[in-house]
């Protein structure tokens, strides 16, 4: 039986390399969702020290979806968990979330330049699915932290297309890494995992 008062897992590598990474689910998961875990252990197997992280809407077990009142709440737990893996690690600090959780992180390094070494985005949510209209890219000319983002050719949050139109607000040149045939979930982790960890060797390898 699952224990349902946990709210974080670390998973901790047999050959460190020095680097960390806090990760963070989406809206409708936590931080035990396939995605998170399958990104999790690839990155630890690379000698990366990662934590995924549940939100601080997710903690409160009262509490219903996220909304915009709970946004400061959780960007403040991710901003304490990266400060807290900085603690651990000797290396760089990467920030990851899927969907709602990567849009709190790119709101997050854009309120708080030089909190993460680097950010990794998956299925970052452009817009609700069907409302192109209602843009979630007010902050992407304020981020100027390395990121790579994840984006699927079956996404109602936004289109490959629209990706890539929004990442040229983004400053730091962002990378794009397209999952062909999958829709919002990734394949729940089952795709290329080394080539996303290959791609985010790109980030700065210190600060």
């Amino acid at each position: 039986m699952m224990d349902d008062s946990l709210h974080e897992f670390l998973h901790v590598p047999e050959n460190p390399t020095g680097a960390g990474l806090v990760l963070t689910h989406g809206a409708g998961a936590n931080f035990r969702a396939p995605l998170l875990v399958a990104v999790a252990e690839a990155f630890c197997a690379a000698g990366v020290r990662v934590l995924r992280t549940d939100l601080a809407f997710r903690r409160n077990r009262a509490g219903g979806p996220p909304s915009p009142a709970t946004g400061p709440a959780d960007r403040a737990g991710l901003q304490a968990a990266v400060q807290a893996m900085r603690r651990e690690v000797s290396g760089p600090v990467l920030l990851g979330g899927h969907s709602y959780g990567g849009r709190m992180a790119t709101m997050l390094a854009a309120e708080s330049p030089g909190l993460a070494d680097g950010l990794l985005l998956l299925s970052y949510p452009l817009h609700p699915p069907g409302r192109p209209d209602k843009a979630r890219t007010e902050h992407l000319p304020r981020l100027t932290t390395p990121c790579v983002f994840v984006h699927c050719t079956k996404d109602d949050f936004g289109s490959v297309e629209e990706m890539r139109s929004a990442l040229a607000l983004v400053p730091s040149c962002p990378a794009l890494i397209v999952v062909e045939g999958a829709g919002h979930d990734l394949k729940r982790g089952k795709f290329d995992l080394g080539g996303l960890v290959e791609a985010i060797g790109c980030l700065p390898s210190s600060r």
